[in-house]
C-alpha cells in the first residue's frame, strides 16, 4: 500500500503545482515561468544528443508531460517516514524544490529569468513548490488515516 500511497500523493503534489503554475501564468505578468524553463532543458537535451526538438503545442505538452512525472516522483517521497512528520516533510520537500528551481537553473545552462524575473516572481515559485508538497502530504496523511480511502485506491490501483 505504500508504494500506492506514495504515487498517489506524488500526484496529486504535481497536479496543484501545474495547475498553479498553468493557470497564474495567463492572469499575472510576473507568474513564474518554469514551463519556459523546462522547454528549454528538453530542447537542450535533445540537442546534446543530435536531435531535433519539437516546437510550439508538441514541445509543451512534452514538457507538461515531463514536469507532471518528475515532480510527481519527488513528491511521492514526501509519503515515507514516520506519519506524524508528514507535513514537515512535505513542507520541506516543497521548499526545496522551490529553493532548487530558482538555484539550479543558472549552474544548470538554463536561463533563470523565468523564474527569478521578480522578488514575487521568486516568492510565487518558492510558494507554489511549497504548496505542492503540502498537497501531497495531506492526500498521503488522508490515504493512511482512511481505511475505506486504502480501499478505493487499491481497487483503482488493480486496473
Amino acid at each position: 500500500m505504500n508504494a500506492t500511497k506514495n504515487m498517489a500523493a506524488g500526484l496529486a503534489g504535481a497536479i496543484v503545482l501545474n495547475l498553479l503554475h498553468e493557470g497564474a501564468k495567463k492572469f499575472y505578468a510576473k507568474a513564474p515561468r518554469v514551463d519556459r524553463v523546462g522547454e528549454e532543458a528538453i530542447s537542450k537535451s535533445l540537442k546534446s544528443i543530435n536531435i531535433d526538438p519539437p516546437t510550439g503545442k508538441t514541445l509543451f505538452g512534452i514538457t507538461l508531460a515531463t514536469d507532471l512525472l518528475s515532480n510527481a516522483a519527488f513528491y511521492s517521497m514526501v509519503g515515507s517516514g514516520k506519519e506524524e512528520n508528514i507535513l514537515w516533510r512535505g513542507a520541506g520537500f516543497g521548499l526545496a524544490a522551490g529553493v532548487g528551481a530558482l538555484t539550479l537553473t543558472k549552474p544548470l545552462g538554463l536561463n533563470d529569468e523565468p523564474v527569478n524575473k521578480s522578488v514575487q516572481t521568486q516568492i510565487l515559485t518558492v510558494t507554489w513548490y511549497l504548496l505542492g508538497g503540502l498537497a501531497a502530504a495531506v492526500v498521503a496523511k488522508g490515504i493512511s488515516d482512511k481505511p475505506k480511502f486504502q480501499k478505493l485506491v487499491n481497487s483503482l490501483a488493480s486496473f
